[in-house]
């Protein structure tokens, strides 16, 4: 097939998938190598505005581990994990809310407006987004949301704005800001907007069978296989706790979850757009 033609067939198969979503909402969680590599960033960018001009709502949840250590590295400050969460403390705190809410967030909002894109970037303090209540004193000041107010993200999408939400949130039990985990905070978000699909964009191809293989990739998951999974240890370390955020995304509503390979240009595309899934689709039982 000659590549005018491959383009053609591109975008006749994309048509049925654009109609069924325009209009619809969409949480991409942002993360991992797709924010280190210069190349992936672009491409992840273009597909989010694309789809945003195609009529689809799209919002991007980001957080920030590798430019926070940075950060901490520079004023010798030590990072540590408890339980693979960051133990934050107050001078911790500090750096978490002036990098995620700060640096990283403009950057995304300035990258994707140099793009062509309109973007606005928020962060769980504004209009009290994400608020919430210490986890656990031996992780420091990280938060679990209790309630999330979608009406800033809301006012943004029907504006026509890419919002850009920073994963800080806004104490209720002391006065103080909270580190929250970015899938948690994607999740909770993605139900309280009603949002159609939210899409996990990480460092492996979705969930494996055998993670030493990538050719085994699981390319469906329903909400009950997940025990039975984790029980097997297909289902281990970081992935417990991802997988557990797309099942609270789906019992809260959404229609499906996506993991999707980050590492792989413009994967949101290809996942939504065209016949061929990539990832692991998490959804209801049939």
């Amino acid at each position: 097939m000659s590549t005018h033609a491959q383009q053609a067939q591109t975008l006749v198969e994309a048509l049925p998938y654009i109609q069924k979503f325009t209009g619809k909402t969409i949480v991409v969680k942002y993360g991992g190598n797709a924010m280190i590599s210069d190349e992936l960033r672009k491409a992840v960018m273009s597909d989010i505005i694309l789809l945003n001009l195609v009529g689809i709502r799209v919002v991007m949840v980001h957080g920030g581990g590798p430019e926070i250590s940075d950060m901490l590295k520079k004023l010798n400050h030590a990072s540590h994990f408890v339980d693979g969460l960051r133990y934050t403390d107050e001078v911790t705190m500090e750096v978490v809310q002036s990098i995620l809410c700060g640096k990283v967030n403009k950057n995304l909002v300035a990258q994707l407006n140099r793009l062509g894109g309109k973007a606005v970037g928020l962060c769980g303090m504004d209009g009290g987004l994400f608020q919430a209540v210490q986890l656990d004193e031996k992780y420091g000041l990280v938060g679990e949301v209790t309630n999330v107010n979608p009406e800033p993200v809301f006012t943004a999408l029907q504006s026509g704005y890419i919002p850009v939400v920073a994963t800080v949130a806004q104490g209720t039990d002391q006065d103080t800001a909270y580190n929250v985990n970015a899938d948690t905070a994607a999740a909770k978000l993605a139900a309280a907007l009603g949002a159609e699909k939210m899409i996990l964009l990480t460092d492996v191809r979705g969930l494996l069978r055998d993670p030493k293989d990538e050719e085994t990739l699981i390319h469906v998951v329903h909400v009950n296989d997940v025990a039975k999974l984790t029980e097997e240890g297909v289902i281990s370390g970081g992935m417990i706790p991802k997988m557990q955020c797309c099942v609270d995304a789906i019992l809260g509503g959404v229609e499906r979850v996506h993991i999707l390979d980050g590492r792989i240009p413009h994967s949101i595309l290809i996942e939504l757009l065209s016949d061929r899934g990539i990832g692991t689709m998490m959804k209801r039982d049939d």
